[in-house]
């Protein structure tokens, strides 16, 4: 499997998709998973959120 860069606009606009899935009740990890990245790299995007 290759790595996938993501462009700075990529980034935004999976994180606000992060964003809705969460405020409509899913969990951090379930909506991580809908948009096809880690756990792990959401945080990294997203330092100021809490594991």
């Amino acid at each position: 499997m290759g790595i996938k860069s993501h462009k700075p606009e990529e980034i935004v606009a999976e994180l606000r998709q992060v964003d809705v899935l969460t405020a409509q009740g899913n969990s951090i990890a379930g909506a991580v998973k809908a948009i096809a990245v880690t756990e792990m790299t959401y945080f990294r995007w997203r330092p100021d959120t809490e594991a």
